[in-house]
């Protein structure tokens, strides 16, 4: 698809809604992660510097249509002036008399920030009177919100059809460096999917296995797979009822013309707590009394050569349970061999989802990547080929 970028936009003097994603961690009323707040910045300095009013909108939480104090957006406002160096302005609500106060009072190239949209049913039901009420307060909109994407909500989906629709900076780069991972890849294309159960990853599979050439499938849920193989796994996680789905997933990738790589041995313990005895057996010895915790260095070894030939790679989801040593050892060294082969410029790599991104830091590779989704359930389910209402509503 293609979409407007604020390349297209005169800002000066013009009231600019942006969505962002303003959910950032929260622990003990302070800020644990600036990352989001920081990836949306350089939207609102662009905005900004050419002489927009910008209004900044957001969720924060879950608080279910009701005015919760302690999931207000003002620590995130002064977070933001933080970041920007700036002061940025606060709303007490986002639609209604403070909020069209704050915005007409609002200088040219100033940021205020709007109250949690959350705390109005309208939002999350995706009313059309309540998205009006937002779009009453600007000229344009901006979405640089990919991470809430997937939802049809008021602010990510409804305002889009009412004010004229731009991506920010952060969709920008979203979307093209997603676009170049599985929409137009340069081939051969590889993804690399774990984590701990095929039944939250069956439309990902199926949408892979008709796009990739190679599927590297890690974490418990490549047990499921070898399970349904007729290898004994001991007392690993896996599920049994999801045999046949397993086969008939094997199946339609052979159809495909997509090959899919399982571990061929493993790291096993007896039990899961940092640092047990481990064992490293082959997929077809694991002991009757053990766990597989971590594909091991041999399935490593291929993975590596296997992957060499490959031009561009999607990763979600670790090799094995790479929060509790020594278990992240796979995951870790198959990170950072994706990434010095992305800086050798041999690979495009994008990788997205919770876990991989908390993998891919502690393997110390996380700005090496070619692009790295903070996205999560977006990510996810652009992977799963879905259409995200927040995405297409940028249409042109």
């Amino acid at each position: 698809m293609t979409f407007r970028t604020l390349d297209e936009i005169d800002a000066a003097g013009q009231r600019v809604l942006v969505r962002a994603d303003l959910n950032v961690p929260v622990r003990d009323g302070k800020i644990t992660d600036l990352s989001r707040i920081e990836r949306l910045s350089p939207t609102i300095r662009e905005l900004a510097a050419k002489g927009a009013r910008v209004i900044v909108c957001s969720h924060f939480d879950r608080p279910k249509g009701r005015r919760v104090a302690s999931m207000s957006l003002a620590p995130m406002a002064l977070a933001l002036g933080a970041v920007l160096g700036s002061r940025v302005r606060f709303a007490e609500d986002c639609i209604g008399i403070a909020a069209q106060q704050a915005v007409e009072t609002l200088a040219e190239g100033h940021v205020l920030v709007l109250e949690n949209t959350r705390f109005h049913p309208g939002e999350e039901a995706n009313d059309p009177a309540f998205a009006a009420e937002l779009a009453r307060l600007a000229d344009l909109f901006v979405n640089d919100a990919f991470s809430a994407a997937h939802r049809a909500h008021a602010s990510t989906e409804g305002v889009a059809h009412l004010l004229p629709a731009y991506a920010g900076r952060l969709m920008q780069a979203e979307l093209e460096a997603l676009g170049a991972a599985l929409d137009h890849p340069e081939r051969p294309v590889a993804a690399v999917v774990g984590g701990a159960k095929v039944s939250t990853k069956l439309e990902l599979l199926g949408n892979l296995v008709r796009r990739v050439d190679v599927l590297v499938i890690g974490g418990a849920m490549a047990n499921t797979f070898l399970a349904a193989g007729g290898k004994a796994v001991g007392r690993s996680l896996e599920e049994a009822e999801l045999h046949d789905t397993a086969r008939g997933i094997l199946r339609q990738a052979r159809e495909s013309g997509c090959e899919i790589l399982l571990p061929s041995d493993a790291v096993t313990a007896t039990e899961f707590r940092a640092d047990p005895p481990t064992r490293i057996v082959a997929v077809d010895a694991v002991p009757a009394d053990s766990m597989i915790l971590d594909v091991g260095p041999a399935t490593v070894a291929m993975l590596t050569s296997r992957l060499a030939a490959v031009r561009t790679l999607v990763w979600n989801g670790p090799l094995g349970a790479f929060e509790t040593p020594p278990f992240d050892a796979a995951t870790v060294a198959l990170a950072r061999f994706v990434a010095a082969a992305t800086q050798a410029g041999r690979l495009r790599s994008v990788a997205g989802g919770g876990d991989t991104v908390a993998a891919l830091r502690q393997a110390g590779v996380a700005d090496q990547m070619s692009y790295l989704s903070t996205a999560g359930g977006a990510f996810l389910e652009w992977m799963e080929g879905k259409t995200l209402p927040g995405v297409a509503a940028l249409g042109r």
